[in-house]
């Protein structure tokens, strides 16, 4: 069963801070529902803008969805939020799901849009 707790996100956050250091990136990093690591990145170097003021990323499409710095950072990112110890043994056929954990990236929330740094609102 997946299980994220805070001292699992502690492990990670070092991780994870060097790649929104690297990538000029600005977001918060928090655990819902004890299963799940959630990043939402509020503000950035990388124009996300095609994708509108808020969005959730699917990590399984990164590779195919995103180009340049956007696929590099996503990437890197979703590596920092599996960590070391990640495991996925599901099996859909039969119904079986069992992994160490999830992970959610956001772009911004509803309430507040993610925002290219050096970007004027609109």
């Amino acid at each position: 069963m997946a299980y994220m707790n805070q001292e699992r996100k502690a492990e990670r956050m070092s991780a994870i801070k060097a790649v929104l250091k690297k990538y000029g990136m600005k977001g918060t990093v928090s655990v819902r529902h004890h299963m799940t690591l959630v990043v939402t990145v509020k503000s950035g170097d990388i124009d996300f803008s095609e994708f509108g003021d808020h969005y959730q990323v699917n990590p399984y499409w990164i590779e195919t969805n995103y180009y340049g710095a956007a696929r590099d950072f996503l990437l890197e990112l979703k590596d920092a939020m599996l960590g070391h110890d990640y495991f996925d043994e599901s099996d859909s056929q039969v119904d079986y799901f069992h992994c160490s954990h999830y992970i959610n990236i956001n772009l911004g929330k509803w309430s507040q849009p993610y925002i290219v740094h050096g970007k004027e609102a609109a």
